[in-house]
């Protein structure tokens, strides 16, 4: 009877311990979101140590209920493998004298930084960890979508309320400047990435079958966000957008004739971009007619095609080991011919950042993690097991790939953990049957 009674106490309290788990897990993302989407250092900090004191509550409930079982691998171990990159990266190997001061001999040029790059990426791992294990079933993952589209939709109408009505520093936020970023980010194109997750979801949810009389709800959520997407001024953004729509057309076509797929994708394509301008209005016509002058003209050294190409000049002087996750900001001086008051903090593309900063092997791994995602999520799209989250995720994820040829959002840590949770939403493999899930 006692241990009857003993049995029943601990899964009670593995139960609650789960749920706690889970309900930190989306308190995470509505945080990490507020505060300029999580970029100042402190923040940062805070972030990360909050993932680990999830973490902590998560093993307490793994040994309670007797299940320790870590799913996710074939995605997580290339994580975990660029995390040991960046560690090995700030190994010192003896020391120099510098003007007086002791400076670490290390591969990466800003230990610091790296270090720091390897503890939120281990933070990150743990979140995707804990999403594969926590958001495990039907009902979870539709919490956790609908989650993902409540801090887009409240995002969005900030920003249409800074857009329409601020005109002074500081509107909520004390940091946040008229006509500069969007929402409650700093960068544009930072909020631009939360909202093609955002809308490549639910695009995805109302593409894939939803039912008929739930399309009006769906509708209406969506319209915020590409409200906010278009008003942003973001050109990454709204190329982002207009392939994820093709991707979709071409996903719902996929057993039409090519022609008919063809004529389909120009029209919708057309009829997007018409009503994207029409929105944005000159503001945003104006910005896409300088995409040509940001690409081949000078600023002080800091256009795109410049920094890309001293990008690969320092690429080419350390082609291994790169100059270490992190410390691209102090590497890029030697190569980038600037006055030094334009000096990139960032490569403005992802994989030439990932490829210069981390080499080689960095730019293998982030290969290796691709690929993983690619057949997992190709193998349980093929299952049909809610397909139309799979989609959804699947488009989010297409939109971030086409915008990080050209900006860096994935830096900003609210950005990382949607999209590590659409990651999950297209990799992981759901029996209703059976709440567990494993993924491929």
């Amino acid at each position: 009877m006692d241990a009857d009674k003993y049995g029943s106490g601990f899964s009670s309290a593995s139960s609650v311990a789960n749920k706690i788990v889970f309900g930190a897990l989306l308190g995470l993302i509505v945080i990490a979101a507020i505060p300029y989407g999580t970029v100042e250092p402190w923040w940062k900090a805070a972030f990360v140590c909050a993932v680990f004191a999830i973490c902590i509550v998560a093993l307490i409930e793994s040994l309670v209920s007797g299940s320790l079982r870590i799913q996710g691998g074939a995605i997580l171990l290339p994580m975990l493998a660029l995390a040991v990159l960046a560690f090995v990266q700030t190994l010192s190997f003896g020391s120099l004298e510098v003007a007086s001061l002791t400076v670490w001999n290390t591969i990466s040029a800003d230990p610091y930084q790296t270090r720091f790059f390897a503890l939120q990426m281990l933070a990150l791992t743990a979140c995707l960890a804990l999403f594969y294990r926590y958001a495990h079933d039907e009902r979870r993952i539709r919490v956790l979508v609908y989650t993902i589209l409540g801090v887009a939709i409240a995002s969005a109408i900030f920003g249409i309320l800074r857009h329409t009505t601020q005109h002074q520093t500081g509107f909520v936020l004390p940091l946040l400047k008229p006509n500069q970023g969007y929402g409650q980010f700093i960068n544009k194109n930072h909020f631009a990435y939360l909202m093609e997750m955002a809308f490549g979801l639910g695009l995805g949810i109302i593409m894939g079958g939803v039912k008929r009389e739930r399309l009006p709800i769906y509708f209406a959520l969506l319209l915020p966000i590409w409200t906010g997407l278009v008003l942003s001024n973001s050109r990454g953004g709204i190329l982002a957008m207009l392939i994820q729509i093709v991707v979709a057309t071409l996903f719902l076509m996929r057993r039409q004739p090519v022609a008919l797929k063809a004529v389909l994708v120009i029209v919708l394509a057309v009829g997007i971009l018409f009503g994207t301008l029409w929105v944005g209005g000159d503001r945003l016509a104006s910005n896409f007619e300088a995409a040509t002058n940001e690409l081949s003209t000078t600023r002080a050294g800091a256009s795109r095609n410049e920094i890309w190409r001293a990008t690969l000049k320092m690429f080419a002087a350390h082609p291994i080991l790169g100059v270490g996750l992190g410390g691209y900001w102090i590497g890029i001086t030697a190569y980038h011919d600037a006055s030094g008051l334009m000096t990139p903090q960032e490569a403005h593309n992802d994989y030439l950042e990932l490829l210069s900063s981390g080499g080689v092997i960095g730019f293998a791994i982030g290969v290796w993690f691709a690929v993983a995602v690619v057949r997992a999520a190709r193998q349980n799209l093929l299952a049909g097991n809610m397909s139309t989250v799979r989609l959804g995720a699947i488009l989010g994820i297409v939109g971030v790939a086409a915008h990080s040829l050209v900006d860096f959002g994935l830096h900003i840590l609210v950005n990382a953990i949607v999209f590590l949770a659409l990651i999950m939403m297209a990799t992981t493999r759901i029996d209703p049957c059976h709440p567990r899930s494993s993924a491929a």
